[in-house]
C-alpha cells in the first residue's frame, strides 16, 4: 500500500510542478511587464512567486521536515550558501524555507528545460557548464557580481550529487570565491537524508523525514591567503559533522 501512496504522490507532485510551469510562465510575462515601472516590484514578487510554488510542491513530496537554524541567515547584507548535494529535490526544499532572496548555481542541462529556464533566470540562477572551464569561469565572475551587487547566491560545491547517502564528493575551491572576492559570509546549509525521498527509488516517493540546517555564518572579508585555501577542506569538514549529528537519529529511525 505504501509503494502506491508513493508513485500517487510523485503523480500528484509531476501534475503541480507543471501547474507552477504554467501559471510561471504567466508570472514572467507579467512581471515583466511591472519591471518596466518598478523593478523591485519585479525581483520581489518574481521570488516570492516561486519561493511559494517550491513549498507547494514540497508539501505534496516532504515526509517530516525539520529546518535549523534560520536565525543564522544575515537579513543585512548578501551571503552565499554553500550546500551538500544529494538530490534533485535540494533546491526545492532549500528554496521552500528561504527568507531571502537567493539565486543558485545550477548546472547547465537545466538552461535547456523550456518555461523552467525562464524561471530560475528570474530569481538570478546561473547555469554552470562543468565541461567547458573557461564558460565555468565566466559563471563564477557572473556570481562574483551578482553578490557584489547585494543578491545571495547558493552554490553546491561538489558539482554534482553524490550517488550515496552520507558520501561526500571534494568541494571544488573556485565556488568559494563567489563569497571571498566580495568579502562576504559564507552559510553552510547541511541537507541529510533528501536522497531517500526520491532518487534511490525514482519514481516512487518514500515518506521520510529530512533534515536541513543552516549553520552560522564564516565571515571571509580581511581573510586571509592560507585560510581561503583552507576554506574548502573547512566548510566541508563542517557539515560532514552536522550531517553526522544528524544522520544518526534520522537513518537509525528510517532503518
Amino acid at each position: 500500500m505504501s509503494y502506491i501512496i508513493g508513485y500517487l504522490r510523485a503523480l500528484i507532485a509531476s501534475i503541480v510542478f507543471l501547474i507552477a510551469l504554467l501559471l510561471g510562465a504567466v508570472m514572467h510575462f507579467v512581471t515583466f511587464l511591472i519591471g518596466k515601472f518598478n523593478k523591485e516590484a519585479m525581483e520581489n514578487i518574481r521570488f516570492s512567486y516561486i519561493h511559494g510554488a517550491c513549498r507547494v510542491i514540497w508539501f505534496t513530496l516532504q515526509g517530516p521536515t525539520q529546518v535549523i537554524g534560520l536565525e543564522n541567515i544575515p537579513q543585512d547584507r548578501p551571503c552565499l550558501f554553500i550546500g551538500n548535494h544529494r538530490s534533485m529535490l535540494d533546491i526545492v526544499v532549500t528554496l521552500a524555507y528561504m527568507k531571502k532572496p537567493v539565486g543558485y548555481i545550477s548546472k547547465m542541462e537545466l538552461k535547456k528545460v523550456p518555461i523552467l529556464n525562464l524561471l530560475m533566470e528570474d530569481i538570478h540562477c546561473l547555469f554552470l557548464d562543468r565541461q567547458d572551464p573557461r564558460q565555468g569561469l565566466k559563471t563564477i565572475l557572473a556570481a562574483i557580481e551578482e553578490v557584489k551587487g547585494g543578491r545571495n547566491m547558493f552554490v553546491f560545491p561538489e558539482g554534482t550529487r553524490s550517488r550515496v547517502e552520507g558520501q561526500f564528493l571534494p568541494f571544488h575551491a573556485g565556488s568559494f570565491k563567489i563569497a571571498t572576492k566580495p568579502g562576504a559570509p559564507i552559510v553552510p546549509v547541511t541537507i541529510v537524508n533528501c536522497g531517500d525521498l526520491l532518487e534511490d527509488h525514482f519514481p516512487r516517493v518514500k515518506w521520510v523525514r529530512v533534515v536541513v540546517e543552516f549553520g552560522k555564518p564564516i565571515e571571509t572579508a580581511g581573510m586571509d591567503r592560507n585560510a581561503q585555501k583552507d576554506l574548502p577542506d573547512m566548510v566541508r569538514d563542517q557539515i560532514i559533522e552536522t550531517y553526522e549529528k544528524h544522520a544518526a537519529v534520522v537513518l537509525k529511525k528510517a532503518g
